[in-house]
């Protein structure tokens, strides 16, 4: 009698991984093919599997790798406290940078989404500058009592004062977690964007965007700029009057193509700015210092300006009389400030606080839903099955999963363009567009309330 068991299913078997350096030669193989190119992003080339970082274009961009410093922003009463509290998260934002290396993740496919939650602490210091800000900028009254801690740290020298934010997984006496909660879409695929919203009820905190970037490989480095519809990260302040800080993002460039070491440098401006508080931040990146070497320097004021005639672009702009505080520092290690229009420099060390060290900080990690509650346009396992291939190091099957789902892709962009029919996002009303302030819709609202409360059930949305 024949027996009826079925042949046993064999696992395609790994393969032979790249070395970092046969992959940048591949990657720059690639590269080369675009110089001249304007706009890199536009073009939307495909990677082979080897090259990519096994994660949803979708997934790595999120801005909360430090959720504490996020849900700190709005504590102080004072407008100053809140604009620095402000640059405190925008400072961690991106620790992946800090901590890791630059890689690519996936192209985001049309209607793509992902959700999840974070679960931090308030453990970030309240950020009163109230001491500082008696007459020259001298710490008045708590100068002794800054003293005292340098001495108690054994280091005349210390800072005197430290608002860095500790890891995020450092409990508070009370040991009650802060839920944030985060749903983004791709919402055009020509040009490239993608739509996000943050939500943090508990401190009455909003943030919103769209995400695009451009690139253009100059033949030595890739530079990165925020493209025409990302207008930066809009953060909105429910329990302060409704403030609303604006966020724009600077040029950055991938350098090192040729040493074989990738590094992201950035040498640009960003600006923060507040019309309600009036109150505004330009910070000044600096790459290259004496003699050509990389400083990594961040140089920065906040001071009063007119929401209605905002034209100060540069720090060397500012009237010293509006100036009301400066920041400086290493933007991958600490960075201090100081109260008042005098130059950073001149003074003393007890005068300059710690607003953030990144050193001993972690990205923190994602809430994910469940792989069963997740629906088949969902970044996760959208990308699983590519993911997968290249955890187990099969780049060809990755590479033909990957291929799979772009012409797949490709199908639905013929088939509207055939009907007629426009894309319409599902969580989203505007694709581009809206000053950068992408709107929930109905669903949106009811995906992110149901992700607040950890019900990752899409029924009756979906």
């Amino acid at each position: 009698m024949a027996s009826s068991t079925a042949p046993p299913t064999i696992a395609d078997p790994p393969e032979e991984a790249q070395s970092d350096g046969s992959k940048l030669r591949t990657f720059i193989g690639i590269l080369k093919r675009f110089i001249g190119v304007s706009d890199l992003a536009a073009v939307r080339f495909s990677l082979p599997s080897q090259l990519l970082e096994p994660t949803p274009n979708l997934e790595y961009w999120t801005y909360l790798d430090a959720p504490n410093a996020f849900v700190a922003i709005g504590t102080s009463d004072e407008p100053l406290d809140r604009m620095l509290e402000v640059c405190r998260f925008w400072f961690t934002k991106d620790l992946k940078y800090v901590k890791g290396r630059p890689c690519k993740p996936y192209n985001s496919c049309l209607g793509e989404f992902f959700r999840c939650n974070w679960e931090t602490h308030d453990n970030a210091p309240r950020i009163d500058t109230s001491p500082l800000k008696a007459a020259n900028g001298t710490l008045s009254g708590t100068a002794s009592s800054a003293s005292s801690m340098r001495s108690a740290k054994g280091d005349k020298n210390a800072p005197a004062v430290s608002f860095t934010v500790p890891n995020h997984t450092v409990a508070t006496p009370a040991g009650k977690p802060i839920r944030v909660s985060y749903l983004t879409e791709q919402t055009s695929h020509h040009p490239p964007v993608s739509a996000y919203a943050i939500y943090c009820p508990e401190r009455g905190l909003t943030a919103r965007g769209f995400d695009q970037i451009s690139a253009k490989f100059t033949g030595t480095s890739v530079r990165v700029l925020p493209g025409e519809h990302n207008l930066g990260i809009f953060i909105h302040l429910e329990k302060r009057d409704n403030e609303t800080y604006q966020l724009t993002h600077p040029a950055a460039s991938l350098g090192g193509i040729f040493r074989g070491t990738l590094s992201v440098s950035v040498s640009d401006m960003t600006y923060i700015s507040c019309p309600k508080t009036k109150l505004k931040t330009i910070l000044h990146y600096i790459e290259a210092g004496w003699l050509g070497r990389s400083t990594n320097r961040v140089e920065g004021i906040i001071f009063r300006y007119d929401p209605d005639n905002d034209d100060k672009v540069n720090i060397k702009d500012v009237p010293e009389s509006d100036i009301v505080a400066r920041l400086s520092g290493p933007w991958r290690e600490k960075i201090e400030f100081t109260v008042g229009p005098k130059p950073f420099d001149s003074h003393p060390l007890e005068e300059r606080i710690t607003i953030i060290d990144l050193a001993p900080l972690a990205v923190a990690p994602k809430i994910l839903p469940p792989p069963e509650k997740q629906k088949e346009n969902e970044s996760l396992t959208l990308w699983s099955g590519v993911t997968n291939a290249i955890h187990a190091k099969q780049f060809g099957k990755a590479t033909q999963v990957k291929q799979e789902l772009e012409e797949r892709q490709r199908e639905l962009a013929r088939e509207r363009e055939r009907t007629g029919e426009a894309f319409q996002p599902v969580f989203f009303r505007q694709v581009v567009g809206n000053g950068g302030q992408p709107e929930l819709t109905d669903k949106g609202r009811e995906v992110l309330e149901r992700v607040q409360k950890e019900d990752w059930s899409l029924d009756g949305i979906l």
